[in-house]
């Protein structure tokens, strides 16, 4: 009983606190980890399911997955989407937020409205783009052949090396004003004395932005593009509503062929252990994160 009360009389009342969310996680996301990796080491289809019957085949399904070309292909467009998107995506969103940090009238309601792309929700941007990438209807060809450049129809969903393109191009779209607010808000943090002095001894911007800019953002840098590795590295409804993985298997993500393994050819356990693959990618780089963003914090 005199636990008790001294538990309440100190600073672990904040861990009653705390205890729903904990538990929340624990039921929401810690049961279907555990449950999906669980899944993973059995032979669980739609046949043996109704029947009732899990066997446990252990790394059966991932050594399959080693020998599995689309599952090759899936994680190499994943891997690809991904630093091609976090390189332009970045670089863009740098330089706007480099001009946008100027003080000018227009600057902060421009910058507003270049949110909008991070906002709508995704399915819809996706929806756009494929409107906008259609062979027929589609905006992109209408005006291309209107100024000369094609002369027929480019099929941009259809052919491997184009979807992926497209698909590239609309996750930029939507990952922009993300990178861009966050260096905003990172040069806000740099003091302005810095560059006065920088300029009294004589340094050109050029000089200014090596020597000070990108040393005082480096924690922000190095934040914006570990979180947008995981925001890209999942990506999921982009793909499926603007390809869902074709042609040819030729822009399947780990996502969506995780998604097709289970819920299309209803493989189950190995679209688990497609699932788990992901998952392992995206906890190291979440370790690192945390790392990264906790350093220098310990005293």
């Amino acid at each position: 009983m005199k636990k008790v009360k001294k538990f309440f009389q100190y600073d672990n009342i904040g861990l009653l606190f705390a205890f729903p969310a904990f538990l929340y996680m624990l039921v929401f996301v810690g049961y279907p980890i555990i449950s999906n990796i669980i899944l993973s080491f059995q032979d669980v289809t739609m046949k043996n399911l109704v029947r009732g019957e899990k066997h446990f085949i252990w790394l059966q399904n991932y050594a399959e997955l080693v020998r599995d070309s689309v599952f090759k292909k899936a994680f190499f467009n994943t891997l690809l989407f991904t630093v091609c998107c976090l390189a332009i995506q970045f670089v863009i969103g740098f330089a706007l937020a480099v001009f946008f940090n100027k003080d000018f009238k227009v600057a902060k309601p421009v910058r507003g409205l270049l949110m909008m792309p991070w906002m709508i929700p995704i399915t819809i941007t996706a929806l756009i783009f494929k409107f906008i990438f259609a062979t027929d209807v589609g905006i992109l060809n209408y005006i291309l052949k209107s100024i000369g450049i094609i002369s027929k129809n480019v099929e941009w969903l259809t052919q491997p090396d184009t979807a992926m393109a497209a698909l590239i191009c609309a996750n930029v779209w939507i990952g922009i004003p993300f990178n861009m607010i966050l260096i905003s808000t990172g040069l806000t943090t740099i003091p302005k004395e810095l560059y006065e002095s920088a300029s009294i001894d004589g340094a050109n911007k050029l000089q200014t932005f090596i020597k000070i800019t990108l040393p005082m953002l480096r924690s922000t840098i190095e934040s914006v593009l570990i979180l947008g590795f995981i925001y890209t590295f999942k990506v999921y409804d982009l793909v499926y509503v603007m390809t869902s993985g074709g042609p040819v298997n030729s822009t399947h993500m780990l996502s969506t062929y995780s998604y097709k393994l289970s819920f299309e050819m209803f493989q189950y356990s190995k679209g688990s252990a497609v699932a788990n693959a992901l998952l392992v990618v995206l906890l190291i780089v979440g370790s690192f994160y945390i790392r990264t963003t906790t350093k220098g914090e310990e005293t």
